[in-house]
């Protein structure tokens, strides 16, 4: 009998878990997409929104502010139930739940039915972040922050897309026709209905609920970590609500160029994501974070104290080199505590960035009526310079 090659059987067992796990990983890359366009639509919508129903600044970042609350800082909720109950309904039913309602804003009659819309279309996308990102990297033997790199940067790109699509929507149909924007998002969730696979008893298993000792230990690291992706994204959450009011107003620039405009900031943030997940394979989510923080604050800079294609370009870059860290941070914090992946992803992917829109989009709304948007938002440039020396305190 021919001797059996552990080395070789595992290699081999290796490669058949990681082909199972690519179909899975694109299924839920394309949700990403889709519940992230319907995440990024209300800043491309609410110059419209403005002019329509009159209202300010400050009602603005309410607005805004509810968006984040639904669709983020309820995240880690979602985090805990798909950590205790293995269902896939909450990959399934988000793009259609999101897409149904963020695409109702031009028919509300409103700015309270606009709360409620909000609302709703954000516990939709809430529901889909953490057991999604929890699955994502599921199987993949090597190269799980490249692999978590393809699952974040697909949702970065929709967000990046969202204003885009929207602006062609309401571009050809009106702010009324707006409601025509949900037909993808319903029919994804029909396809990851009937494709989507649950998820796999081993995983099921070790992720058998929730244990606040396994965070307790690592509260450091952790708590380092969230700070960081507080401080990247207050920059990424204030500019996704007001680029395109702070361009339209302030620079002067057609409602759909600067939807335009916000679009390609955030494709060059989503390749960032995707290129910093590789980078950290590389050289060390800890080298890349510091980097990333470091490098970006000058291009922002740029952006706001420069003109023309020199501003343009500032803006590009600096959200090409701050969102290196999105699957970096997220990869980082799941390594620390893999068992509780589904409660980990939401603090990193949902909870900072809630928290961070929760407390800035209103105080930036507020404080552009009472001074200047230009100033407000110019002032935001110092986070990142304050992150690079937190990142400095981060494990090696």
């Amino acid at each position: 009998m021919t001797p059996v090659n552990p080395v070789a059987v595992e290699q081999v067992a290796g490669a058949a878990l990681g082909r199972r796990a690519l179909a899975p990983l694109i299924l839920l890359c394309l949700g990403h997409f889709a519940v992230d366009v319907y995440s990024g639509a209300l800043g491309a919508l609410q110059p419209l929104l403005v002019e329509r129903f009159g209202i300010t600044l400050t009602q603005v970042g309410i607005l805004g502010g509810l968006m984040v609350f639904s669709s983020s800082v309820m995240q880690p909720a979602y985090g805990y139930l798909s950590d205790r109950f293995h269902t896939r309904m909450f990959v399934v039913a988000a793009p259609a739940v999101a897409g149904a309602f963020i695409s109702a804003l031009g028919l509300a009659p409103s700015y309270g039915w606009l709360l409620l819309l909000v609302l709703v279309g954000g516990a939709g996308v809430a529901a889909f972040h953490p057991q999604a990102s929890s699955r994502a990297a599921l199987g993949v033997t090597e190269g799980r922050a490249g692999a978590m790199a393809f699952f974040v940067s697909s949702g970065t790109l929709g967000y990046a897309l969202g204003p885009t699509y929207f602006t062609l929507i309401t571009g050809r149909f009106g702010l009324a026709g707006s409601w025509t924007g949900a037909i993808p998002g319903i029919l994804l969730s029909v396809l990851l209905f009937l494709a989507l696979p649950a998820a796999p008893r081993a995983a099921s298993h070790r992720r058998a609920g929730f244990h606040w000792e396994e965070l307790r230990r690592f509260w450091k690291p952790l708590a380092l970590l969230y700070v960081l992706v507080f401080l990247r994204s207050v920059i990424q959450i204030v500019f996704g609500q007001f680029l395109p009011l702070y361009l339209h107003l302030a620079r002067g620039y057609p409602v759909r160029q600067a939807n335009y405009l916000m679009s390609a900031y955030l494709v060059s943030g989503a390749l960032g994501g995707f290129l910093g997940g590789h980078a950290a394979d590389r050289w060390g989510g800890r080298t890349v974070i510091a980097f990333s923080m470091l490098a970006s604050a000058p291009f922002l800079a740029l952006f706001f104290f420069g003109s023309g294609l020199w501003a343009v370009a500032g803006l590009l870059l600096g959200g090409f080199i701050l969102l290196f860290t999105i699957p970096v941070n997220v990869v980082m914090a799941q390594e620390l505590v893999p068992s509780q992946a589904g409660t980990v992803s939401a603090l990193m992917m949902g909870f900072a960035w809630g928290m961070a829109g929760m407390v800035f989009i209103p105080l930036v709304g507020y404080a552009a009526d009472a001074f200047s948007l230009h100033g407000v938002l110019a002032s935001l440039v110092v986070f990142p310079m304050i992150g690079f020396l937190i990142a400095l305190r981060l494990p090696k």
